[in-house]
């Protein structure tokens, strides 16, 4: 269980790259880094068929997970890439800074469910969490 995604929105692009730097670094397998699509950032350049590519890597990149990370505030593909993941059974790492999906005026029922697990605090209390969860096996 060493693949993981890391769902979000580009305001959240520094948390993104800050944790799957880290957990690369421990040895997990990053499926797909979305920040690179710099069109789609910049939102002038960007075509439909653009989108269609992006949402295919997207996709395929949540298929391809073990876990994922989700980290909130997301952005419009975020809860689509969420509900990939738990029509999946995957395990999901819902980080959320100031515990909005504490309080029934903010929170989605799909944040409760058994396969997601919340997370507070800092991105590196959420990365030890991972990692002690889900620790690699190293062994050859």
């Amino acid at each position: 269980m060493n693949k993981f995604y890391v769902a979000s929105s580009f305001r959240n692009m520094d948390a993104v790259m800050y944790v799957s730097k880290q957990l690369v670094h421990q040895g997990y397998m990053y499926t797909y880094d979305w920040t690179k699509n710099v069109k789609a950032r910049e939102g002038n350049t960007l075509l439909l068929e653009d989108l269609k590519v992006i949402g295919q890597h997207e996709k395929n990149a949540v298929k391809e997970s073990d876990f994922i990370v989700v980290i909130l505030p997301g952005g419009k593909g975020t809860h689509i890439e969420l509900g990939i993941a738990l029509g999946l059974g995957n395990k999901i790492f819902l980080y959320s800074s100031d515990r909005a999906i504490d309080h029934v005026e903010t929170t989605s029922t799909f944040y409760h469910l058994p396969e997601v697990e919340k997370c507070y605090g800092t991105l590196d209390e959420l990365v030890d969490k991972i990692i002690t969860q889900l620790p690699i096996n190293h062994e050859v």
